[in-house]
């Protein structure tokens, strides 16, 4: 559901005209309802649900065709996107165990009784709002791991900021990664696979085990024989190319 505020949109599900009336009854009295059809059969309701990507289902158990737990196991394999939520409305209460192996959100007996199926609803509406909080903390965190644009190296008695257009190459020594800048460079405290991880992939490549290096500084590969490569830096420096990343290397290269 996009609107958190907005009512549920409810598929009634069962071949009972009664217990289906008296859901349609009991659904115009709950505001956090919008009631947007009814369907006889299992098969129906998926059809319905396609159509119609309901919000909610209220799936009666025991119907012809194809059944109320059929219904549901059909939905969770298909990973229907959006899934709609389910309470399971039956007056059977020996499916309960089963059903909520199902991942159902409720399972309320017949005759239903408003005030329960209100608690049942509000449980509904409870786990979309959890589920869009988790929504928004994953697109929150993916928005804080873009890649970085800067870094804050200690340098004498300060700290000094250090873009990462700026930098030509990185060059791990034990525990620290130093950052060459020009003819200058600046020691940091951190792992290579965590600096890389932060490091824009367009615009730096991992070379080996210790060196990373921005892909516009390299002038071009040179093949020294016996499958032993090397990168030859703007600057005439080379650096060896590990066998792991030489792959990766030739890629430049349109190789």
């Amino acid at each position: 559901m996009n609107d958190m505020t907005a009512p549920l949109r409810t598929l009634i599900v069962d071949d009972e005209p009664l217990a289906v009336e008296r859901l349609q009854l009991i659904c115009a009295r709950l505001e956090q309802l919008n009631l947007i059809g009814t369907a006889s059969d299992g098969r129906s309701a998926l059809r319905m649900t396609e159509e119609l990507s309901p919000d909610l289902l209220l799936l009666d158990i025991t119907m012809p065709k194809l059944d109320g737990m059929g219904v549901a196991r059909t939905l969770t394999k298909a990973g229907a996107a959006p899934m709609p939520a389910i309470i399971f409305v039956t007056a059977h209460e020996e499916f309960a165990v089963e059903a909520f192996d199902l991942a159902v959100i409720d399972y309320v007996l017949k005759p239903v009784a408003q005030d329960r199926l209100a608690r049942a609803v509000d449980r509904v509406m409870e786990r979309c709002q959890e589920t869009a909080a988790a929504d928004d903390d994953t697109l929150q965190a993916e928005a804080e791991s873009v890649w970085a644009e800067e870094f804050w190296v200690p340098h004498r008695s300060e700290l000094k900021r250090i873009a990462t257009d700026q930098i030509d190459r990185i060059e791990a020594e034990r525990d620290y990664m130093r950052l060459h800048v020009g003819t200058r460079s600046y020691l940091m405290h951190q792992t290579i696979k965590a600096l890389e991880a932060r490091l824009d992939p367009a615009q730096f490549i991992r070379l080996h085990r210790s060196h990373i290096v921005r892909i516009d500084r390299i002038a071009g590969l040179k093949h020294e024989g016996g499958g032993i490569w090397h990168a030859r830096l703007t600057d005439e420096s080379e650096i060896r190319i590990g066998r792991t990343f030489l792959s990766k290397a030739k890629k430049i290269a349109g190789r």
